[in-house]
């Protein structure tokens, strides 16, 4: 597939979900134009986004005359339409694994996305202590990361995936806005967030807050 590839994300780069996307993209190593659309200043329900995107939510992957949003979609999409590193394991079980950890980290965590937004990790947002419900979710989430990553292992699925990719964040925002994590987790997640792709969604030259 050759046509020319638009990924449409958030002006302060901050969507977790668009960061996903860049990476899967930058891992298949397959060209494509960065366009930002300003949330703030509802862009994204203009005519002109709207028309492009019927969901009007970004990320948003425009490939010719096809149009994609939803980032798990978008991820799934280019691991099938392109050659290149794999973004999913081959085994049916860990491919499973790997979706199951994204649309869970999609779904629930509701009070660690409203109390550790992702301008915690990108821009250094000062934040106050989790609440009750913050800690209960982050107690949550670290039982399950725990049990999904084998100890001792590098990566959730045996090599790297893009499912990493998103716990990693998750446990970031922890990680950054000096919260407890267990020390394996906090490894993990820095270890992670070392990945080439990953480091050049966070160069991204950033707004103020």
């Amino acid at each position: 597939m050759t046509s020319k590839l638009t990924l449409f994300v958030d002006a302060q780069y901050a969507s977790p979900y668009a960061m996903s996307v860049f990476v899967a993209l930058s891992v298949k190593q397959v060209p494509f134009e960065l366009r930002s659309v300003d949330l703030a200043a509802a862009a994204h329900l203009a005519p002109a986004f709207a028309d492009l995107s019927r969901t009007r939510r970004v990320p948003a992957l425009v490939h010719g005359d096809f149009v994609l949003s939803e980032s798990s979609a978008i991820a799934e999409y280019v691991e099938d339409a392109f050659p290149g590193a794999p973004l999913y394991p081959t085994d049916p079980r860990l491919k499973a694994r790997a979706r199951q950890v994204q649309a869970w980290l999609r779904s629930d965590q509701v009070p660690i996305r409203v109390e550790r937004d992702t301008e915690v990790v990108f821009l250094r947002k000062p934040v106050a202590a989790l609440s009750p419900a913050g800690e209960a979710a982050a107690a949550k989430l670290f039982a399950a990361a725990e049990a999904w990553l084998p100890v001792g292992a590098e990566h959730l699925c045996g090599q790297w995936c893009i499912a990493d990719v998103d716990l990693a964040l998750m446990l970031n925002r922890l990680v950054r806005a000096g919260d407890a994590v267990p020390a394996r987790l906090a490894a993990y997640a820095t270890r992670q967030w070392q990945h080439p792709a990953i480091q050049q969604w966070v160069a991204l030259e950033r707004p103020r807050l």
